[in-house]
């Protein structure tokens, strides 16, 4: 409405600019038809011609004009009346409105009779002998001249009206984003459902739209990802939480048990000074490998602690991962650790891993240990199976009788024991398989374990590949 408004007041001001224009236009016109004649008989007296012939031809030619077949025409010379068309102006007349300096008469529409004379004009010679007076009087065909042509209105108003359906047109399709807009704004803040949508029109304003209706989404989408974010790092938090309490109760049972047996011993051996010496000694025997389990699970509690919050502090170099699995066969040989199981491997001659070498032989000591304590198998193995771009595949598997498949997920867990009994008899801490994991881990690899087909467990791992030397 504000803009058909403008559109009708712009189109009334320029009309009525047009009316005034023109009308002054037109009389300007009349005024300087009338100033030519008399402008034209005093020329012809100056020039010592008779004007009575140009005003014969001017008589001739008015009359025929409808527009001016009312002039009044009257030329006096020396004060006495020498030509007249029309009525005759009367010289005292004439004079008087001379003296009052009137050369255009008042002009009205309504009555006639008011405004007889519509325009008066005068001319002297120069001797100021021949004086020329003409009066154009008002009627109904001057009237209707100076009022001009209505067609100027006509094309106005069309104007008018297409400038209002254009703007009608506009405002619709302007209103149509608009209305989206107060939509999507007013329940963008109110209903977290909602999903705004994305019709808009092909023009400035619906770019506009579309574009902070993807600004929009895509702040939900933040908003979604910093809660599942959230959400992840709360559930880690609390899972961090439950498995450093968990660990706390591990620990505390783990190490009470064998404080709990070397007090006993030592209480015993105290309590009873008349104690015979072989009995004594069997009690000192016991308490000293309890210690040797107790000082066993603190090293490990060390390392696997070392390993999960220091890893990035791990050095890292370039080994020969075939000259580890060498050394290690050799010290297993050497000192019979491996009791009545026979380890094997087949690594090629140059297999250069990224790693570190305590870490790596770390690894082969505890599947090995695990092997020997709890396959009841006769043979280990720990052989390449494959390789990519970045790392080489392993695999440490043994011919002993497995464990339940429901035991599996829980291998790599902290202070498990399938059979804990036999497991500490064994003389194991239950830390061994979780050390190996993040090992592997730390070094930037990854390891599973599942059942061989054959018997045993297979534990299959990788490790990243070194450069050759050439390249690096």
């Amino acid at each position: 409405m504000p803009l058909v408004a403008i559109i009708w007041f712009i189109v009334a001001v320029a009309g009525i600019w047009l009316y005034f224009r023109g009308r002054d236009s037109r009389i300007e016109r009349i005024r300087s038809q009338v100033d030519l004649i008399n402008a034209r008989i005093i020329s012809a007296y100056s020039d010592d011609i008779d004007p009575l012939n140009f005003l014969r031809f001017i008589g001739r030619y008015y009359i025929e004009n409808p527009l001016y077949d009312r002039i009044r025409i009257s030329a006096y010379y020396d004060g006495s009346l020498i030509y007249n068309i029309g009525e005759q102006v009367v010289l005292t007349d004439a004079e008087q409105l001379r003296r009052k300096g009137i050369s255009t008469l008042p002009l009205t529409d309504t009555d006639e009779a008011s405004a007889d004379n519509f325009y008066y004009g005068v001319a002297k010679s120069k001797d100021r002998r021949l004086i020329v007076y003409t009066v154009l009087p008002f009627d109904s065909d001057l009237n209707t001249a100076l009022k001009g042509s209505y067609a100027i209105y006509f094309i106005l108003i069309g104007v008018a009206s297409v400038g209002t359906l254009l703007a009608f047109i506009l405002s619709r399709r302007l209103g149509h984003d608009i209305g989206l807009l107060r939509t999507f704004a007013l329940r963008a803040g109110s209903d977290p459902d909602f999903v705004p949508a994305s019709v808009f029109s092909n023009d400035e304003l619906g770019d506009i739209s579309r574009q902070l209706v993807r600004l929009f989404n895509e702040r939900n989408a933040a908003v979604l990802k910093i809660k599942r974010e959230h959400n992840v790092a709360l559930h880690a938090l609390e899972e961090k939480t439950r498995l450093k309490r968990e660990l706390t109760n591990n620990v505390n049972h783990e190490l009470n048990t064998p404080i709990g047996v070397i007090k006993g011993y030592i209480d015993t051996i105290r309590e009873n000074p008349d104690m015979d010496v072989e009995a004594r000694q069997h009690f000192l025997q016991k308490a000293s490998e309890h210690v040797e389990r107790l000082v066993q699970l603190l090293n490990d509690l060390s390392s696997i602690t070392r390993l999960e919050f220091g890893a990035q502090m791990i050095n890292l170099e370039h080994i020969d991962f075939h000259e580890i699995v060498f050394q290690c066969a050799s010290d297993f040989e050497a000192s019979g650790s491996l009791g009545n199981m026979e380890f094997n491997y087949d690594i090629p001659t140059y297999c250069r891993v990224i790693g570190n070498a305590a870490l790596l032989t770390g690894v082969i000591a505890n599947l090995t240990k695990n092997a020997v304590h709890y396959s009841r198998g006769t043979e280990c193995n720990l052989i390449l199976t494959g390789q990519d771009d970045t790392h080489y595949q392993f695999a440490f598997y043994d011919n002993g009788i497995g464990v339940k498949p429901s035991s599996l997920p829980h291998l790599f867990e902290r202070f498990f024991r399938e059979d804990s009994g036999r497991s500490r008899k064994k003389g194991g801490t239950g830390l061994g398989l979780p050390i190996v994991q993040n090992t592997i881990e730390a070094l930037g690899g990854t390891i599973s374990v599942s059942n061989r087909d054959g018997g045993g467990l297979l534990f299959r791992f990788t490790l990243r590949k070194a450069k050759p030397r050439a390249e690096s």
